[in-house]
């Protein structure tokens, strides 16, 4: 199920949530449509870890990453001790590439609900996944580890965009709510949403009241929705490259992003 949710509502506790997929509440003023166009993200990310990725030697808006057909359906959500085949097929996949199973489970719910809301998109976990390695390497950043509840062990939170080399200048927006300091604003999370860019599209990926950008089945959610803004096909070489470009507007990025996805769809796809 999608949600939005009102941006605040992972800093000022549980809300009651009553917003349907085609909006999302913004500051309690009104509601804005879920796939207008998206405002880009500065690069904001954690400081890069050791493990780095080698770009995909692509050219920008040539072919798009794969999509893999048919995704595992999860089980009944009144069952909730029947098992899961969406969890079940992450488990095999995580045994054969460097991404948590719940990470997993994050990524590919997100496409099957997309799939259903949006279909023209058709997004791909394994693109979110790519985004998710660069951001915060799946919510693992600097040795955190991701939790059975999506999210890491301890707040991701990104350098400040204080107009220092290579990245942005952007006064606080959030009152430091998100990401604890009042002066710039920070991204946060493990897809790590920058609070401006979060308060547009917070979602509730999990059924559970709240938008936290700090959980990987919101954060990845409401990644989805905004690759996905403006009517993107993200299976065409054009509406992957626009998607990815929003996010970070890098030729390396976009390649790097690439060569992920295109590794975790032949990952997902040994498991067929």
């Amino acid at each position: 199920m999608i949600k939005t949710t009102s941006p605040l509502s992972a800093a000022s506790g549980r809300l009651a949530v009553a917003v349907g997929l085609l909006a999302a509440m913004v500051g309690g003023v009104g509601l804005i449509s879920a796939f207008a166009e998206p405002q880009a993200a500065p690069v904001a990310a954690p400081p890069p870890e050791q493990q780095e990725v080698e770009p995909a030697q692509v050219t920008p808006g040539s072919i798009a990453p794969p999509i893999e057909e048919p995704l595992p359906q999860p089980g009944p959500d009144l069952d909730p001790a029947r098992a899961d085949s969406v969890r079940e097929w992450a488990d095999e996949v995580s045994a054969v590439v460097d991404i948590p199973a719940r990470a997993i489970v994050s990524y590919v719910n997100a496409d099957l609900a997309m799939r259903r809301y949006q279909p023209g998109c058709r997004i791909s976990w394994a693109t979110l996944a790519g985004i998710g390695r660069i951001e915060s390497n799946h919510g693992r950043f600097a040795g955190r580890q991701l939790r059975e509840d999506g999210r890491p062990s301890s707040p991701i939170i990104g350098v400040p965009l204080d107009g220092g080399p290579g990245i942005r200048l952007i006064p606080d927006t959030d009152g430091g709510a998100f990401d604890g300091d009042t002066v710039h604003d920070r991204a946060v999370g493990p897809m790590q949403f920058i609070p401006s860019t979060w308060r547009r599209w917070a979602t509730d990926g999990n059924g559970d009241g709240l938008g936290d950008p700090q959980n990987l089945d919101d954060a990845a959610m409401a990644a989805a929705r905004y690759l996905c803004a403006g009517g993107r096909d993200m299976t065409t070489g054009s509406g992957w490259w626009a998607g990815v470009f929003s996010y970070n507007n890098s030729v390396e990025y976009g390649q790097k992003v690439f060569a992920l996805a295109e590794s975790y769809a032949e990952a997902g796809n040994r498991r067929r």
